[in-house]
């Protein structure tokens, strides 16, 4: 009985990039404006804790993330999770307007991406595409566990981590270090005694 109620089984439902169909189930989702200078956003989505009795959904934003920068980004990012959606034999998605779902750990390695490039220039985002694909899946949770430990917010763009994974994954051509500023040698007793034997007697000793 057990053997067919096993072969009964059906697989789990998901929607757009992997993220489960059934209501309040935890996973990401991009949101992209109609409007195409509008900025996208990105953001987590817990749904509800079935073990807290009257618990509130819990929505926290990752990113928004500039237009340019997504458009960079999107086509590297769909065709990585299809690849890996269809050796699961499951469905793929799209980036369509409005709001797109992701598996939670999609939706992770989405935020490494996208807060690696906020901070790059247009002409730096395929590179940093090139080496994010690069990345094993467990190694970009790994980093997005690492940033979102410290600097996870929408607001926490120039904090540790965050401005980190940009050093990480561009060419390094943007990454700008602070001028070293020149120090004067500091005179030492022995060089300031013989300053002062010089000018004092000096003239004489020509």
């Amino acid at each position: 009985m057990s053997q067919q109620n096993n072969d009964n089984t059906k697989p789990s439902q998901t929607i757009d990039f992997g993220a489960s169909a059934e209501f309040g189930r935890h996973h990401f989702y991009v949101q992209i404006p109609p409007a195409p200078q509008d900025a996208v956003s990105i953001y987590e989505y817990f749904g509800f804790d079935s073990d807290v009795p009257n618990s509130s959904e819990t929505t926290e934003c990752r990113i928004v993330l500039a237009r340019g920068f997504w458009t960079k980004i999107k086509d590297d990012a769909r065709r990585d999770f299809n690849l890996r959606l269809r050796a699961k034999k499951m469905s793929v998605g799209s980036w369509t307007t409005g709001i797109v779902k992701l598996d939670r750990f999609l939706g992770r390695e989405l935020c490494v991406l996208a807060w690696a490039a906020e901070h790059a220039n247009i002409d730096e985002c395929p590179v940093i595409c090139q080496k994010w694909l690069a990345l094993r899946p467990e190694e970009r949770w790994w980093l997005y566990n690492k940033t979102a430990s410290e600097a996870k917010a929408e607001s926490d763009t120039n904090r540790g981590w965050r401005k980190a994974l940009y050093c990480a994954l561009s060419d390094g051509k943007g990454i700008k270090f602070p001028k070293k500023r020149k120090t004067k040698k500091r005179k030492t007793k022995k060089s300031e005694e013989d300053e002062i034997f010089n000018s004092l007697f000096g003239e004489d000793l020509r």
